[in-house]
């Protein structure tokens, strides 16, 4: 390091340097930009060259008092030189160039095959949540001025900081104000002069000690200080007297027991300074706490209106530490933070946990200079004890970790030998605990602790507001999160489709990857249902994996528990693949354990197992798992549990309901006629629509069967009402047809005997409209029937010619009356004729106050002619459905018979 010695001539103003160029020309600042001292120092590419070029940038500027720029300076070099040693790998050169009124620091880097970027491409910065490629972020949001230069064997990125303005000769100052807003204090303001010796005795009591506390000097000279001082036990912080008199400098608030017996509250500023024999004490200043305006040092860093900035506003002391404009969300809060508190005690790491609601543990927040990706949102409990975080609540000083391990397991196996935490408290309850660490031993102390508290102090309020919004936002968006679920799980009622949502909403959202374990019975073993990963080429390795470990336990305590089985089971079969391919040609390595550690990698992580509880049975179990090395939070988890409750019960009522419907549906199909015969001779088509969803069978239905004598029967009939009521007597009713036709009983006594069978129901009987017929094909090529209208709507004849005619007459319905005399009618087919048979949800449909009826239906048959029966029966159906928008609300059924015309030759 080389510095410009008095009487030397600096260069001219605005001179390039030979090697780093020159100020920036456009400077118009009154005060001088000559180069009037230059430090410079090369640090070879390895992880301690970071804190060491931090160092020798503070000291530098310390040196040449520009305190002002120090923090802002030591923080940009900080990124700068990681990237050069860190990421670029090669060594950086420093260069701290002083002017008159402000520095220029250059970082250089011998990268050589680094790509220059084009100028008509955009700029990409970096994440701020990476540990690299943000320099250029914070020189654009720190420095005054910078820029980056290229050569073909260096790269040199520089930044300048200007000096506030100020008075000359002035190291701060107020603005001028009114009398009434000046600080009160009494008639004459009395400064205590304390001296105090290096066994903490009073060797020297001044007279306006003696009038602020009562006490004669003879009478307090020589008595240990301890002895009058009221000094505040403020819990979780390990700060004593004794330990502040040893500090190089300390400012604060304590009391002072004056000899009337009262404590009289002081705000004293202390200095520790030695004789010329080398021997230490502490000089203390104390004032009436009430008039610590007098003592207590402005902040640092304002402009010469100190307590006001230019726009009015009070000077915020968060803003002084964590700069300004401060990040507006909590990631970017606390790593500012950890960044901030790193350079301020030139260290090698820092972290930030913020704590539980009910303090009991401590969660990773931020992190630099450590493996944050394997470490963020780890927790570790706040008790004492081996392997536990005990020094949360109080500061504490580790001078070397190996000496006490388990200390602080944030570091363990990082390297870090020293490392200095403060707690975080607002309104006296633990919010968090912030930490620095260093690779070397013994390189903090109790004034460390102090100068980490004090910044802990400035920032607590502000993470702990940051951290409740972004609880608030987080509870808001789980709601919303839980509505919508609530609404897709209710929207189904298919178990596979359930089992898909359940996973889809759970990744990414919640985790990395989901699986989902079914359990069927109480005596059923869990089984693997449904996998689901991010990243759709992993799905299946997943689900090998998972097929080849045991199930988890169908535990149903509620709550997420660890399952360590997963990445277990993965890190066997990565070294297991690993050793296999050591024997493979060196061109199958790749390819052969490629898979496996993709697979490895995706389940690596943190698993943990939910149980799927309904109605008091664990019917399955929700897995979601992390990456390799990854958590889960906390708040993500509760929502988890949530969901996992409200998706049981969803998958147990898709269960429910496809139990049902398969019952249902099969006793459905046993009311539907089977296979319906070819009646040699005649064309039948029948068309069936059950009302309500799922159902196959309603109140309406049809057959057509063989009885003796080379004869057919058939019949459609609508039973009152729809559903599994009117089903049941349209079992009832299509069955005892059968029988009874086959006995050769005739229509009207077939009909009969059915009305008798349904009265004998009793409450459970429903009056029913049939019409049966007897079908006879004959040798003319004609059909003859005989048929009975039991109160059905009435067959309808179509004639080669249009015309349409009623085929029958009605009679009574069945199902009311118990003396019961019906009558059969004939009626012949003859080639080319079609004989409809509808029920009445057919003649009834309507539209507002239209409806169909029976002369609309003949209308529709009319233009039937020529068409085959099932053609009839189509187009009656299509005329049907378009005659309303609505959907129907009565089962209909049509039978077609049409008698073919001969074909001629």
């Amino acid at each position: 390091m080389g510095l410009m010695l008095p009487g030397e001539q600096p260069p001219a103003s605005g001179a390039e340097h030979p090697d780093h160029g020159s100020l920036d020309p456009a400077d118009n600042r009154t005060r001088s930009s000559v180069i009037t001292a230059r430090a410079a120092h090369t640090f070879e590419p390895v992880g301690r060259s970071v804190a060491a070029a931090r160092a020798f940038v503070r000291d530098t500027l310390q040196g040449w008092g520009f305190g002002d720029v120090v923090d802002d300076a030591v923080v940009l070099t900080s990124e700068l030189v990681t990237n050069a040693v860190v990421h670029a790998g090669t060594a950086a050169e420093v260069v701290c160039l002083r002017s008159g009124d402000g520095v220029r620091i250059e970082v250089s880097d011998r990268y050589p095959e680094r790509e220059i970027p084009l100028q008509s491409s955009g700029v990409a910065m970096g994440s701020p949540d990476r540990e690299g490629g943000r320099g250029l972020q914070l020189c654009a949001a720190l420095a005054t001025r910078w820029g980056v230069e290229y050569s073909p064997a260096h790269k040199h990125v520089w930044f300048r900081l200007d000096l506030p303005e100020r008075q000359v000769g002035t190291r701060t100052a107020g603005p001028s104000v009114s009398t009434e807003l000046l600080p009160l204090a009494d008639e004459r303001v009395r400064v205590a002069v304390i001296q105090i010796d290096s066994e903490g005795a009073v060797s020297a009591w001044n007279d306006d000690a003696q009038e602020l506390f009562g006490y004669p000097a003879k009478q307090i000279i020589g008595k240990p200080l301890t002895d009058y001082a009221a000094w505040p036990h403020t819990p979780g912080t390990s700060t004593g007297i004794a330990e502040a008199l040893r500090l190089s400098r300390w400012e604060g608030s304590y009391g002072i027991r004056a000899a009337d017996g009262r404590v009289v509250p002081v705000y004293a500023s202390h200095l520790r300074v030695r004789d010329p024999q080398g021997e230490p004490s502490t000089v203390c200043l104390l004032v009436r706490d009430d008039e610590r305006a007098v003592l207590a040092t402005p902040q640092r860093g304002t402009a010469p209106e100190s307590a006001h900035r230019a726009d009015g506003q009070s000077t915020d002391p968060f803003e002084t530490f964590i700069g300004s404009p401060a990040p507006d969300d909590l990631d970017g809060l606390l790593q500012r933070t950890v960044e901030r508190s790193r350079d301020m005690l030139d260290g090698d790491a820092a972290f930030l946990l913020l704590a539980t609601d009910d303090e009991t543990e401590l969660e990773v927040r931020a992190t630099t200079g450590l493996p944050s990706a394997r470490q963020r949102f780890a927790r570790v409990p706040v008790d004492t004890g081996s392997g536990r975080y005990g020094t949360a609540r109080m500061p504490a000083v580790h001078e070397d970790l190996s000496a006490v391990p388990g200390a602080v397991p944030l570091l363990n196996g990082t390297g870090m030998r020293s490392v200095v935490t403060v707690p975080l408290k607002v309104e006296g309850r633990l919010t968090g605990s912030l930490g620095v660490a260093a690779e070397g031993a013994g390189r903090y102390s109790n004034e460390e602790a102090l100068r980490l508290q004090f910044a802990a102090d400035r920032i607590a309020l502000a993470v702990e507001s940051a951290r409740l919004g972004e609880l608030e936002r987080l509870r808001r968006g789980s709601l919303s999160f839980l509505v919508e679920a609530s609404d897709l799980l209710a929207g189904t009622l298919d178990r596979d489709q359930t089992l898909a949502l359940m996973a889809q909403m759970t990744v990414p959202t919640l985790a990395t990857w989901c699986a989902v374990y079914t359990i069927a019975d109480t005596a059923s073993e869990p089984y693997l249902s449904y996998v689901l990963h991010e990243d759709e080429e992993r799905i299946d390795g997943l689900k090998a994996l998972l097929g080849r470990i045991d199930p988890p336990e169908p535990v149903p305590t509620p709550g997420a528990r660890i399952w360590p089985a997963p990445a277990r089971a993965a890190h066997e079969a990565a070294l297991e693949a690993s050793v296999r391919s050591l024997d493979d040609e060196p061109h199958h390595l790749g390819s052969g354990i490629g898979s496996t550690l993709t697979t490895a990698a995706s389940v690596g992580g943190e698993t943990v197992v939910l149980p799927l509880v309904a109605r008091n049975r664990v019917i399955g179990m929700l897995v979601l798992g992390k990456p390799s090395e990854d958590h889960f939070r906390q708040e993500n988890l509760e929502l988890a549990e949530d969901l996992s409750r409200r998706a049981a019960l969803a998958l147990d009522n898709s269960r429910l309901y496809s139990e049902r419907m398969a019952i249902s549906q099969s006793l459905q199909r046993s009311l539907l006629p089977p296979d319906m015969p070819e009646v040699p001779g005649v064309e039948v088509e029948v068309i069936y629509r059950a009302a309500g969803e799922g159902n196959e069978v309603g109140g309406d239905f049809y057959d057509l069967f063989t009885i003796p004598d080379g004869a057919y029967g058939f019949a459609i009939g609508d039973v009152c009402g729809t559903g599994p009521e009117a089903a049941a007597v349209t079992g009832l009713a299509r069955h005892a047809l059968r029988l009874l036709a086959r006995e050769g009983y005739s229509g009207p006594a077939v009909l009969e005997r059915l009305n008798n069978a349904i009265l004998d129901e009793g409450e459970r009987s429903r009056f029913l409209t049939l019409l049966y017929g007897e079908l006879r094909p004959q040798e003319d090529g004609s059909a003859l029937l005989k048929v009975v209208c039991a109160g059905h709507p009435l067959p309808l004849r179509l004639r080669q010619d249009g015309s349409v005619e009623a085929a029958a007459e009605p009679q009574p319905l069945l199902g009311v009356m118990d003396d019961l005399e019906l009558y059969e009618q004939t009626v012949r087919l003859e080639p080319g004729d079609v004989l409809l048979c509808v029920t009445d949800g057919i003649t009834e449909r309507r539209e507002g106050s239209r409806m169909l009826g029976d002369d609309g239906l003949a209308e529709v048959l009319k233009g039937c002619t020529g068409l085959t029966a099932g053609a009839v029966a189509a187009r009656v159906m299509r005329a049907v459905e378009r005659f309303a928008a609505d959907s129907p609300s009565d089962d209909m059924a049509i039978l077609t018979m049409r008698v073919p015309e001969p074909q001629r030759n």
